[in-house]
């Protein structure tokens, strides 16, 4: 019997929300099939942001790894989800104490009933110190269902600067809509783009 299998990925698409300013996800046609052409193909043209999609640490320094530089090891493996429903502006250590015994290397949260399908900018983001504070407790990847670790407004990103600081990694923009809280194998692996500041994953979660 196959183990429960939850996609955790939204739909890639031109109306995909993103931060302003970001490429959107285009398609086109470079040929069709008729008679003296055997295929279909397309070529497609989007940020690496849009999407479910984890960051490289070039997205917020220079001289550090790109997508496809950084180890796959963070992106599988037993994983936690933690429910921090209607939390606010930011994911507190508060927010996270209930399911924090034993945590397992990776840990995503969740902030929202529903994902939002349109850019709404009032999304909640991880406070550096909640960043630390996992990293204290052996967690090398988090993620949330949101576009960013940082506030939409933020100039300094001070949650990716911890990131930095403590090498940890990230995934954003994740549907944990019909998650459970609990322990699960997280399946997620960047896509190896040379020079590239982040990756679109096709992130899942199995089963334990």
């Amino acid at each position: 019997m196959n183990k429960a299998l939850w996609d955790i990925s939204p739909v890639v698409a031109p109306d995909a929300p993103l931060f302003p300013g970001d490429e959107p996800y285009a398609l086109k046609w470079t040929a069709r099939l008729s008679p003296g052409c055997p295929v279909n193909l397309s070529a497609i043209t989007m940020s690496p942001h849009v999407g479910a999609h984890a960051d490289a640490p070039l997205h917020y320094a220079d001289g550090v790894a790109s997508a496809a530089e950084v180890s796959l090891d963070p992106y599988l493996g037993p994983c936690r989800v933690i429910h921090a429903i209607g939390c606010g502006p930011l994911i507190r250590v508060e927010h996270l104490r209930h399911a924090a015994e034993n945590l397992p290397p990776r840990v995503l949260v969740r902030c929202n009933e529903r994902a939002d399908t349109v850019w709404n900018p009032d999304f909640s983001a991880y406070a550096p110190e909640t960043v630390e504070w996992l990293a204290a407790r052996g967690v090398r990847l988090i993620g949330l269902d949101t576009p960013s670790v940082d506030p939409a407004t933020s100039k300094t990103l001070d949650s990716h600067q911890q990131l930095l600081r403590l090498d940890l990694r990230v995934l954003e923009n994740l549907v944990l809509d019909d998650v459970p809280e609990g322990d699960y194998e997280l399946i997620a692996l960047p896509l190896k783009l040379a020079g590239a500041c982040a990756s679109p994953v096709r992130a899942v979660l199995r089963a334990l």
